[in-house]
């Protein structure tokens, strides 16, 4: 028998243990579990981030499709070798990879992500949107929570509107803490993304990433406010209605139609 990894705080790791929920976990993708409209990418071959003791990756083996996984603890890269010696593993950081060099074409992105670095995983992920029609996974509970907020509400910001721009998010169901070695001082939410059918923007990118993030770096001013130095004193959607609102009223199509009005 291998001997069981030491969990690292350093990574961020929590060992989930209760194998109902692993299950769970790997159903969020199975052709079974996903919504009608995005069966199709129930054959994908998915790529795991952070392993662990393979807790997740047994069922996602068990279900036939290609699997390979991201594990940066060296430990943990020799316990699953000897546990599970079917199973791919590629040493490395997941946020340092090009993605491309895994796989030429789309792959379903599935884990429970490391607390510490889980914003940075889904801000990785809209670089490879193309690629990734599908996200599952569990995470801190604030955070999947904040990614599938609607406008409205105190959690929707930066994350919501964003990934929302490319993909359906939902959230699933909260895992209590003690499901967990060592547990984590907070509960964890199980969330997955769907690819949307927008295309396009219709607008720069990277401005429309400026307009989101300098709005929710004053949230707490109206858009008149926060938003005036980039969009000039002079500029007319400055006396719209909507420019009296604070960001979070504010949907994906609105901060579209505010870039679209910056000063080229």
């Amino acid at each position: 028998m291998a001997k069981q990894v030491k969990a690292k705080k350093a990574l961020g790791q929590h060992f989930l243990t209760d194998l109902g929920v692993a299950r769970r976990i790997a159903d969020t993708i199975s052709p079974d579990g996903l919504p009608e409209d995005a069966k199709q990418y129930g054959s994908l071959p998915v790529l795991e981030i952070g392993p662990g003791m393979g807790v997740l990756s047994q069922f996602l083996m068990s279900s036939g499709r290609q699997v390979k996984a991201v594990e940066i603890d060296t430990e943990s890269v020799e316990y699953l070798s000897k546990v599970f010696p079917g199973l791919e593993v590629v040493e490395g950081d997941f946020l340092q990879m090009d993605l491309k060099d895994l796989y030429t074409g789309e792959f379903a992105l599935i884990g429970n992500y490391p607390y510490n670095i889980s914003s940075q995983i889904f801000f990785k992920v809209l670089d490879y949107r193309e690629q990734i029609p599908l996200v599952a996974g569990m995470l801190q509970k604030e955070v999947a929570e904040r990614i599938c907020a609607k406008p409205g509400g105190k959690v929707y910001g930066i994350l919501s509107v964003l990934l929302q721009a490319w993909y359906d998010c939902e959230y699933l169901f909260t895992v209590e803490p003690g499901v967990f070695s060592p547990p984590p001082k907070v509960k964890s939410g199980v969330l997955r993304l769907v690819r949307n059918s927008r295309q396009t923007l219709g607008v720069d990118e990277r401005r429309f990433k400026t307009v989101v993030k300098t709005a929710f770096g004053q949230r707490r001013k109206t858009l008149r406010n926060s938003l005036s130095g980039l969009l000039g004193a002079d500029n007319p959607i400055l006396t719209t209605s909507m420019m009296s609102l604070r960001p979070e009223r504010l949907t994906v199509e609105d901060f579209i139609e505010i870039t679209k009005a910056l000063p080229q």
